[in-house]
């Protein structure tokens, strides 16, 4: 699909210019596409050499974490609350153990742990399934979780707007935790309430209540504050938050004699090897939006929906960061390379690129999530999974947005 996607935003863009050649008598159209094919490529290998100190210090830490066992801790924490919500699942059955270090590793950002963790959840919680080629409850509600995201360190994002010049990496932290939240609970209310889950039993409040107080009293907290004041805040905040977790992987890594050296330079390894590897990807989706733009099709589409939106009374200065959103549940590296795409063109403090990058932490990718986790297992039904992920995807976007007003407009 993703194929057949890339290709066609590409002939479809030489169509345009065809058009614009033809019909508009713009001659120097070609000259403009053909001026973006080679500023993609500079500006790619631009982004991923920049990356390379920042990705080898986050996934240096990252790896004294994985070895400090916080994802096993995180995963026994969790174990509870998923005996509630998978009724169907034996106690102390491997895929709990599964699922709850998938989530963990998710959670502390720790992306190369958390996918193969993920397949081995599917794959175990399969070995309960009575039909083999479709999705079970268990199985969906994972999925859903997964592609709602749960990432509490959205170090990536952080990572992406250092790179590009951020006065302030870190400002879109809060806005994206509560994002990621709301994308998160409307996934599980809108899989408690086909399965008819039971959401009011008193471990699962517990769990609920705990999971909820951290964004909820962040939210209250901001919005109680004058404008001038929460970017400051937010700014405070997320930068004490990042500082006193690479002290906890540290800690957590002296306590259980981890050489905690050793690791980090075996993460920093991994981080220049993942920057290195971002760049055909980056390349490629920067490529297709780059022809969009230069052809007329992506500012044709930007204007129809802001003249929707000025026609029902509703600010459209968020309208540039769309294709953020529109790419997200397709593909990670298309959303990545159209928050980029924004950041170069609009400037990476500019109310657009901040709006892009809170909508870019906020939910996963979830044809990409589902393809991958099902294709491992060999399901082919999937029910209601995709509506339920699709409906998580919605409230995520939706709140990104809003929140971001509340946050950075004017």
């Amino acid at each position: 699909m993703l194929g057949w996607f890339w290709s066609g935003c590409i002939v479809f863009s030489f169509l345009a210019c065809v058009i614009q050649l033809v019909v508009f008598g713009n001659h120097a159209i070609f000259s403009q596409a053909t001026d973006a094919l080679f500023q993609t490529a500079k500006l790619s290998v631009e982004i991923a050499i920049g990356l390379i100190g920042l990705m080898a210090i986050w996934l240096g830490f990252f790896k004294i974490a994985e070895r400090a066992g916080l994802a096993d801790f995180i995963a026994r924490t969790l174990a509870p609350l998923f005996r509630q919500l998978m009724p169907g699942i034996p106690h102390n059955h491997p895929s709990i153990a599964s699922m709850t270090m998938n989530m963990g590793a998710n959670a502390l950002g720790l992306d190369n742990a958390a996918t193969p963790l993920g397949i081995k959840a599917m794959k175990d919680l399969q070995a309960l399934n009575n039909q083999r080629d479709t999705l079970s409850n268990a199985q969906i509600l994972f999925l859903v979780l997964n592609t709602s995201s749960v990432t509490v360190l959205p170090v990536t994002v952080f990572l992406f707007r250092a790179q590009q010049g951020a006065a302030h990496p870190t400002e879109v932290f809060i806005p994206i935790l509560i994002a990621t939240f709301a994308s998160t609970i409307v996934g599980l209310l809108s899989v408690a309430y086909v399965q008819k889950l039971p959401l009011l039993n008193k471990t699962v409040l517990s769990y609920l209540l705990a999971l909820s107080a951290i964004p909820i009293l962040l939210a209250v907290y901001f919005l109680s504050l004058p404008k001038q004041q929460m970017s400051i805040q937010a700014q405070l905040i997320a930068n004490f938050v990042l500082f006193t977790t690479i002290c906890l992987f540290l800690v957590s890594g002296w306590v259980k004699k981890v050489n905690v050296y050793d690791a980090f330079i075996v993460g920093a390894k991994q981080g220049f090897g993942t920057a290195i590897k971002l760049i055909p990807y980056l390349i490629a989706m920067l490529l297709a939006i780059a022809l969009l733009r230069a052809s007329g099709i992506l500012s044709a589409l930007l204007s129809l929906i802001s003249s929707g939106l000025n026609a029902l009374h509703i600010d459209d200065a968020f309208i540039e960061a769309l294709p953020t959103a529109l790419m997200k549940p397709f593909s990670g590296s298309g959303a990545r390379a159209a928050m980029l795409e924004v950041m170069h063109t609009e400037g990476v403090d500019s109310f657009p690129a901040k709006v892009a990058a809170v909508m870019q932490g906020s939910t996963e990718t979830t044809f990409y999530v589902l393809a991958v986790y099902c294709g491992a297992v060999g399901v082919t039904k999937i029910r209601y999974a995709m509506t339920c992920s699709l409906l998580a995807d919605a409230a995520g976007i939706s709140t990104a947005i809003f929140i971001s007003y509340v946050f950075f407009a004017y």
